[in-house]
């Protein structure tokens, strides 16, 4: 019997696009649920979505998750792992190019409004990090200057998709439960187990208990593959984040013990000034008690 060699684990690839929530909610059923959740609207027919992600944004070559076309109205979904105060930013590059790819037959010069769907934005967050169960960013909170009338302002509202958070979301979409499921097992199992082997047991249990069953029966390779990219690069972004706050913790103490130096050595200095001066003025003293009693002996 031949000796059994150990696959290494697949690297966390940076230029790989998919995300398992992205292939998730690409199946337009899917994403009707989650539309209808979020918005308390009940459409029953997916056809009435249209998908228009961008594949390839202009600008710093970034791609949006899922953006989407219904009923006159233009929603554009992120799902984040890390908590992203830039958000706002990036959505606002995301709109201008789908706008600008919405209304290039269309006469911006002339005397007509150019009517364009009302967008909203919304990030899902699953990150390790505690977070609220929904919060809103602005744009205007990256602006340099604070003005009373801000010019331009755009909103994300941001819902925590974890286990435990956002009861009322969770059971109006069930998949999204069980991808919160999915996700919070995984955590767990990869405590106990290396990542190859924690997917495998997370995707067993999953298909063995009813969790996200259908999708991970039909696209168990693939699922298997990103859960271990998603888990190699949140742990990658984790450790950077932990390197960062322990070179910024060693720079500060560095920082603070030079000021602590530059400090003591100021009050050395400030002290033998203060020395100096009162042997001054005890000199001065004494000269001026001869003179006195040079001018006592004359008179």
């Amino acid at each position: 019997m031949g000796t059994q060699v150990q696959q290494p684990e697949p690297a966390a690839a940076r230029d790989y696009k998919s995300r398992m929530f992205i292939m998730i909610f690409h199946d337009k059923k899917e994403l009707l649920k989650l539309y209808n959740a979020v918005s308390g609207k009940c459409y029953d027919d997916p056809e009435l979505l249209t998908i228009n992600t961008l594949e390839n944004a202009i600008y710093l070559s970034m791609k949006n998750d899922i953006s989407f076309l219904i009923d006159s109205g233009l929603s554009l979904y992120e799902h984040q792992s890390t908590f992203n105060p830039n958000m706002p930013l990036r959505f606002l590059f995301y709109l201008s190019d789908l706008y600008s790819s919405a209304v290039k037959d269309k006469n911006l010069y002339g005397t007509r409004v150019v009517p364009v769907p009302a967008p909203r934005f919304i990030v899902f967050y699953n990150g390790r990090e505690e977070r609220p169960d929904r919060e809103t960013i602005y744009l205007s909170d990256a602006y340099e200057t604070k003005e009373a009338e801000v010019s331009l302002e755009l909103k994300a509202d941001i819902w925590n998709i974890n286990r435990g958070h956002n009861k009322e979301l969770m059971e109006a979409c069930k998949t999204l439960q069980e991808y919160s499921e999915y996700v919070h097992r995984l955590r767990k199992n990869a405590e106990k187990f290396p990542i190859m082997d924690a997917v495998e047991k997370t995707i067993d249990e999953c298909i063995r208990e009813n969790i996200l069953q259908e999708f991970l029966i039909k696209n168990r390779a693939e699922a298997k593959k990103v859960s271990i990219y998603e888990y190699n690069e949140e742990e990658h972004m984790r450790m950077e984040r932990e390197d960062a706050f322990e070179d910024g913790l060693k720079a500060g103490i560095e920082k603070g013990r030079e000021q602590l130096e530059a400090a003591e050595q100021r009050a050395d200095t400030a002290e033998k000034r203060a020395e100096a001066a009162e042997r001054r003025a005890a000199e001065a003293e004494a000269e001026l008690r001869k003179i006195k009693e040079q001018l006592a002996v004359k008179k």
